[in-house]
């Protein structure tokens, strides 16, 4: 696999991921319900919570990696 394409494919993984624990950690968060059922908590936050920071730091790295290409 080329490396720009390996590098789009983990640009929209992340931003799925982005979605998907954004959407997790507002709703914690802003509503204080889990809609997962029981969501852990780790230094007094949400898991789901450090997954969107994970999610977008790969996606600004990916989004570095793209624009380099160019």
């Amino acid at each position: 696999m080329k490396k720009d394409i390996a590098l789009k494919i983990i640009y929209w993984l992340s931003l799925l991921g982005i979605l998907f624990s954004g959407y997790l950690s507002y709703s914690e968060l802003v509503s204080g319900i889990c809609v997962l059922g029981s969501c852990p908590i780790v230094f007094s936050l949400p898991a789901c919570v450090y997954g969107f920071v994970m999610f977008v730091i790969v996606f600004v790295i990916s989004f570095i990696g793209i624009r380099a290409k160019k």
